[in-house]
């Protein structure tokens, strides 16, 4: 791993195909005497207050991308354009003068912070011009800049110059542009002198997939496949021993009887930064798919297949067998289920464990120990692919899924197409649960995932559980809970499409409470309207809540009279407190297995209905009238026909 890669293959690697470089800082510390001297090589006699764009071809650095380089005026009312142009920058050089203190101290008094309220994510690399007036007596530059290094995170690099005497004048720009092209920052972690998190994930990620017998480490073979493939020159015996003796000098885990483990891996790259050639672990990142945040590129895990608001995607079976494989082989202690550190252990290849927030953070049942049982493991991934499966896929990559998008997904038939068949082949259903606050809406979910309602924290935003439910066929279906906030369902409504997704809803009121019962049913009538309105028509059932206390008759007989007018189940009642569920998540499966069944219909709706009724009655009388008039007039040709032959 030596690391001898072109510079300019790595930076076409970035991705980038020029590099913008704006110069700012206080009047007369050298900003355009540095831009001129640059280009010229050599000092002007006469600068203009701000030198035109000034372009540098692309053989001008090893890299071999262009730079353009912007100087600025920093006089007040140029401001805007001086915003403007750090805005559009990729790497920001910010000059002081060796010969005045003053604008040293502005560094951090003024132009930092300003670059920190403008909110720029772009490298800055501190340049202290006129080195040749700087007085010898000055402490050194380690010394001035170690503490405005340490409050702002973002300068990349720090060096002194002199446009008068030619000293170190193309190395402010090869660092601006190597600060774009091979960035510290997503890889290193300064302070603590350490990999950062993200940058470890990657490379163990690589380090896996190199390590073809897998046994824990690189081997001399495997070593000098992995060279050729990032740098496309093999190593040679010697200096495979070299990098191996470096290792175990100073790391002595780093190698074994079987090669340079992980740790000896990581090391490396470590050691690789520490001496400035970032461009190495670059290139060995950039070649494994990786962007600048370390994640995997957009066109890598893109989506591919097109599909209708009313159409999901599902995961194939053989990403379940992967997963089932997966879920195995990090289930150390062979207990059905993956602990928390299990799980962080499966998910260390990726950039972070993208279950470690909502919505899928207490999306499914655990056991006492916190643990994941197959079944909840599944019904997350099942989850994920429903709401992102680019983000979906993306982790089936990270966890070592080797597939292409379309062996991991497979797209369902349309809701409209099902409801017309009258079946559906889904293993995946989405119920929207609607309620009043209070209602129990929430405890309906925790029960789903087998937790007790006082284990939900209050929330006014949406939550969703996920589990598998089992049929009395003997089949499973994953079932998908989507709580909505009895605050949200205006703006959810307000998308026409906002149904497309949804297989079945549930409409949850607390039985003794009649107001309860009454937003309930306004609910109802405002989906059962959106659905008529859009022909995103669901499948609904109503779930009487608390059944357990006394019930308030005149929800009980409004209730089943509402159901029954609509044409959809009576109320379910259920008590979460007694544990007396009453088959609830068996029945939601099943009305979302019957599309064309349990839709409500409003007044309008079956007014609407009794009209087009009506209209196909009159139409197939007017066809039927037309048709007998059409046989008549045949029947009397051919009467006429044979009335004038016989004559």
């Amino acid at each position: 791993m030596a690391g001898a890669t072109s510079p300019a293959a790595a930076a076409n690697l970035a991705g980038k195909s020029g590099v913008r470089v704006v110069v700012i800082g206080d009047p007369g510390t050298g900003k355009s005497s540095l831009v001129v001297a640059l280009a010229t090589e050599q000092f002007p006699e006469n600068v203009p207050r701000v030198v035109p764009p000034t372009r540098l071809p692309a053989d001008y650095f090893p890299d071999r991308v262009p730079i353009t380089i912007i100087d600025t005026s920093s006089s007040p009312e140029q401001k805007p354009k001086l915003i403007a142009e750090c805005q559009t920058a990729d790497a920001v050089v910010l000059t002081y003068a060796c010969d005045r203190p003053a604008t040293l101290e502005r560094l951090s008094s003024f132009w930092l912070p300003e670059l920190r309220r403008l909110q720029l994510k772009t490298p800055v690399i501190v340049v202290g011009c006129k080195l040749d007036l700087r007085d010898e007596q000055q402490v050194s530059l380690e010394q001035v800049m170690a503490p405005i290094m340490q409050s702002f995170r973002e300068i990349e690099t720090c060096i002194e110059c002199s446009a008068l005497r030619q000293i170190q004048v193309p190395e402010v720009f090869y660092y601006a542009q190597k600060a774009v092209l091979h960035p510290t920052a997503p890889l290193f972690d300064q302070e603590a002198q350490s990999l950062k998190p993200r940058c470890v994930r990657a490379l163990k990620r690589i380090f896996i997939i190199c390590d073809n017998d897998k046994d824990g480490a690189l081997s001399d073979v495997e070593l000098n496949e992995f060279q050729v493939r990032c740098f496309s020159a093999p190593l040679q015996p010697t200096e495979i021993s070299g990098v191996k003796r470096v290792v175990q000098e100073k790391m002595p885990e780093g190698v074994n009887d079987s090669g340079l483990t992980l740790t000896g891996f990581l090391f490396l790259h470590a050691l690789f930064i520490e001496k400035g050639r970032l461009e190495t672990t670059w290139t060995v990142l950039r070649k494994f798919g990786y962007d600048n945040d370390i994640k995997l590129r957009d066109d890598l895990i893109a989506m591919p297949i097109k599909r209708a608001p009313d159409q999901t995607l599902e995961m194939t079976s053989e990403v379940v067998d992967f997963l089932r494989g997966i879920f195995n082989m990090f289930d150390i202690d062979n207990d059905g289920a993956l602990l928390p550190t299990e799980l962080e252990d499966l998910f260390s290849t990726a950039p972070e464990n993208p279950w470690s927030t909502d919505p899928y953070k207490d999306c499914a049942e655990k056991n006492v120990l916190g643990g994941l049982s197959l079944e909840g493991f599944l019904s997350k991934w099942a989850l994920m692919t429903l709401l992102d499966p680019t983000n979906s896929y993306a982790n089936l990559v990270y966890v070592g899924y080797p597939g292409e998008f379309g062996s991991a997904f497979t797209v369902t038939r349309k809701r409209r197409v099902d409801r017309k068949k009258q079946q559906t082949q889904r293993n995946v259903f989405q119920c929207f649960v609607f309620g009043a606050r209070g209602s129990g809406k929430t405890s309906l979910l925790q029960s789903f995932i087998g937790r007790q309602p006082s284990d939900a924290l209050p929330s006014n935003s949406e939550r969703f559980a996920t589990n598998s439910v089992e049929l009395p066929d003997g089949t499973r279906k994953t079932l998908i809970l989507r709580e909505i906030p009895e605050g949200d369902v205006r703006s959810l409504l307000s998308d026409r499409e906002s149904l497309a997704p949804c297989d079945v809803a549930v409409f949850v009121y607390d039985s003794c409470d009649e107001y309860s019962w009454q937003r309930a049913r306004d609910l109802l009538v405002q989906v059962a309207t959106h659905g008529e309105n859009t022909g995103y028509e669901v499948p609904c059932l109503i779930v009487a809540a608390k059944d357990d206390l006394d019930q308030c008759a005149q929800a009980l007989q409004e209730s089943t009279r509402v159901s029954q007018d609509m044409g959809i189940e009576t109320p379910i009642p259920i008590s979460v407190k007694l544990r007396d569920l009453n088959n609830v998540f068996c029945r939601i499966v099943h009305a979302a297995q019957q599309p064309h069944l349990s839709i409500p219909e409003t007044e309008a709706g079956k007014t609407r209905r009794q009209y087009r009724q009506l209209l196909n009655r009159s139409l197939m009388v007017v066809s039927v009238g037309a048709a007998v008039a059409v046989v008549g007039i045949a029947a009397y040709r051919v009467y006429a026909a044979r009335k004038n032959s016989s004559s």
